[in-house]
């Protein structure tokens, strides 16, 4: 597991320069306790306490001393937790991709877009949510979900019905587009359809900067590991099934007596059901 401050390097590093990404480097790939005064570590990198100034201030640091601070304590609980020996190698790297995600996830979490995109399914008379492959699997899942507590809403993964969903939207329908990396063409096509006929649009995705964003009303990002949309080590739709729960939290808040009511209304159909 990542904790904090190696996580907040590597989403700085993308505005460091060469000798920044360096000291980055080293302290992604360092596992020990030692001497990481400015002093030292200047001397054992070769660098100017400057730069060691500006690397902890890419990471969100007001300055080096307040990294070093947050670093050690992290390092000690890393190395506290080790599993090594505990499980195999591979157990070992599901584990860590798992907590590496979950932390990034809350860690991206901003209450006042999720407080409205609630507001949003509240007041959206229809909701469609659109997605292809395995983002398919989360749009039937919130559709499962939220259909329970009383909404309006239909999981839409065939491209056809996509494109007419998309087509018949309106001023009242609020339309939630995923792709985990934002780059689904059939996805952003529909985007464009439904934005033309007035609909509300969220784009749940990781990509931050995707083709028409503008056309969204809110773009939600969702935390992102490498090779996480190909599904090689971990499922692909973990990061977005975190934010679907965190808006399910949210919506249900608004009226929770009568969605409560809602919710055991469908159960007790569900149940009377399977007793035939």
């Amino acid at each position: 597991m990542e904790y904090r401050t190696k996580l907040s390097i590597r989403r700085g590093m993308t505005d460091m320069t060469d000798l920044e990404k360096t000291i980055a480097e080293f302290f992604l790939k360092n596992t020990e306790v030692m001497d990481f005064s400015s002093k030292n570590i200047s001397k054992m990198l070769f660098v100017s306490n400057a730069s060691l100034s500006r690397f902890a201030q890419c990471c969100g640091y007001k300055g080096y001393r307040e990294f070093v601070f947050a670093y050690s304590d992290d390092l000690k609980q890393e190395n506290h937790g080790n599993l090594n020996g505990e499980f195999s190698v591979f157990t070992q790297k599901v584990h860590k991709d798992y907590l590496d995600l979950l932390t990034d996830s809350f860690n991206g979490i901003d209450e006042a877009q999720m407080s409205h995109i609630a507001e949003l399914l509240n007041s959206s008379r229809k909701t469609f949510v659109f997605g292809c492959g395995s983002s398919g699997f989360v749009a039937k899942e919130f559709q499962l979900r939220f259909m329970r507590i009383g909404m309006d809403v239909t999981a839409v993964t065939d491209s056809e019905m996509m494109k007419m969903s998309a087509s018949l939207a309106e001023e009242s329908t609020l339309v939630i587009a995923i792709s985990l990396s934002g780059t689904t063409s059939l996805i952003l096509d529909c985007i464009r359809m439904a934005d033309a006929k007035g609909a509300k649009i969220v784009f749940i995705t990781s990509n931050r900067h995707p083709e028409n964003a503008e056309l969204c009303d809110e773009l939600l990002n969702v935390a992102y590991i490498n090779n996480l949309d190909k599904g090689i080590i971990i499922s692909p739709q973990i990061s977005i099934l975190i934010v679907v729960d965190i808006l399910y939290s949210y919506y249900f808040s608004n009226n929770t007596d009568a969605k409560s009511l809602q919710y055991n209304e469908t159960l007790h159909a569900i149940e009377s059901n399977k007793k035939k």
